[in-house]
């Protein structure tokens, strides 16, 4: 039953990250996952069900990251979604991945994200990824590293972000999409916070900060006004788009230039 689930659940994110919330009707994901409409019904109770599921699995899996990341502490209910759904592998999106290893899972190589000793992971279950990204840096360099994974990850599986963040959905979703931005706006307000409180960033409004930032990039690399279709999604040409959304979100919160960040958290990528 459990292993019938997982297909209907990877076949609705397939789906998803293709053609959006509205190709991933009940019949579709049936024939995907090469089951009967009725098999569909017998795990999940209605279409919303089952979206709302998707949903919650690949948000949960990109907040996890992000807090990985960024060294905030990862929320357990977050956990037992990706322990529920077989410890926090591939989400099964066909644009996962990218040059840069952006479609990796619940678990990123330091050399990834900031080029750091092969071999040691961030690990989002365990303390002890948190404290190695705090040997990047003061919250600043911290933040450079969240935003520029954020930047990457979105512009590798652009079907998928799109529909987590912007896309029409089920109104069971939409639920989901405001509990899940909150979610990544909170840890750019710790990192905002923190630095305040260090001294290196001006007093400010944290949580307004990051309201603004978590908009601002989504609606550069996913949103309707965005330049989307044209964007890169790996490779050397990316890296213009992650630098420029850095640099931006570093003028967002006060910080200093974007050479200060770049520096010390994202040397590999210069």
């Amino acid at each position: 039953m459990a292993a019938a689930r997982e297909r209907l659940l990877v076949a609705a994110t397939e789906l998803v990250a293709r053609a959006g919330w509205s190709g991933a009707s009940v019949t579709a994901v049936a024939a995907a996952a090469e089951m009967s409409v009725g098999s569909v019904y017998q795990h999940f109770s209605s279409k919303s069900a089952l979206v709302c599921e998707v949903f919650r699995r690949a948000a949960a899996q990109e907040v996890v990251l992000l807090s990985a990341v960024a060294a905030v502490a990862v929320p357990a209910d977050l956990m037992d979604v990706l322990e529920a759904a077989g410890a926090g592998g591939s989400d099964g999106s066909p644009d996962e991945g990218g040059a840069d290893g952006a479609g990796a899972g619940a678990g990123v190589t330091l050399s990834v994200v900031h080029g750091g000793e092969p071999g040691k992971r961030f690990a989002a279950v365990a303390g002890d990824g948190r404290e190695t990204a705090r040997e990047v840096g003061d919250p600043v360099d911290r933040l450079v590293l969240a935003v520029a994974l954020f930047t990457r990850r979105a512009l590798a599986r652009r079907g998928l972000t799109h529909a987590l963040l912007v896309g029409p959905s089920d109104p069971a979703a939409e639920v989901e999409r405001l509990i899940f931005r909150r979610r990544y706006r909170d840890v750019f307000a710790v990192l905002v916070g923190e630095g305040v409180e260090a001294g290196i960033l001006p007093v400010q409004d944290p949580m307004m900060s990051a309201t603004a930032l978590t908009g601002a990039i989504g609606e550069v690399v996913v949103g309707p006004l965005s330049m989307a279709e044209e964007l890169p999604r790996d490779g050397r040409d990316v890296e213009w788009i992650v630098r420029a959304v850095v640099a931006m979100a570093l003028r967002c919160v006060g910080a200093g230039p974007m050479v200060r960040g770049w520096g010390s958290a994202e040397a590999a990528h210069g």
